[in-house]
């Protein structure tokens, strides 16, 4: 077994893609875990070409948000697409990044990843509320590369 199918259960798993159809309700953003074993590249920079990879920047509103994790590399980041960072002030993902963080270190990685999935969903709801009518974009599942 992959280290990537060994960092979440499928019970974990199924917990996580809850947490993210919860978000979802209350915003019109699009949420995605991708998750993968190691890149050479720096995590901003891998996580941004996984954005582009999982065709998150086609959203309608460009209000996609990507959790991207290196297991074996330790490193987490969060990407978010130009309609978001066009309106929210540029610290806008620290607080959330913190809570994931601070629970990956107590190896706590299904319960930072739902605490920063669901704070990710109130924040962006403030900018991308939920309308009637939205339809889920982009698939719920968690990705691995």
């Amino acid at each position: 077994m992959s280290l990537t199918e060994e960092f979440l259960s499928a019970a974990e798993e199924k917990e996580i893609i809850d947490a993210i159809i919860k978000a979802e309700s209350k915003t019109s953003g699009e949420i995605r875990v991708h998750i993968e074993e190691h890149s050479d590249l720096e995590v901003l920079k891998r996580a941004s070409e996984v954005f582009f990879e999982l065709e998150m920047n086609l959203t309608n509103a460009r209000n996609g948000v990507l959790f991207y994790i290196g297991v074996s590399d330790h490193s987490f980041a969060i990407i978010g697409d130009e309609g978001i960072n066009n309106v929210v002030p540029a610290d806008f993902w620290e607080c959330t990044k913190d809570t994931v963080i601070s629970h990956f270190k107590n190896r706590q990685f299904k319960e930072g990843l739902i605490a920063g999935i669901l704070r990710a969903g109130e924040q962006l709801k403030q900018y991308f509320p939920y309308l009637e009518g939205d339809k889920d974009e982009l698939p719920n599942e968690i990705s691995r590369g």
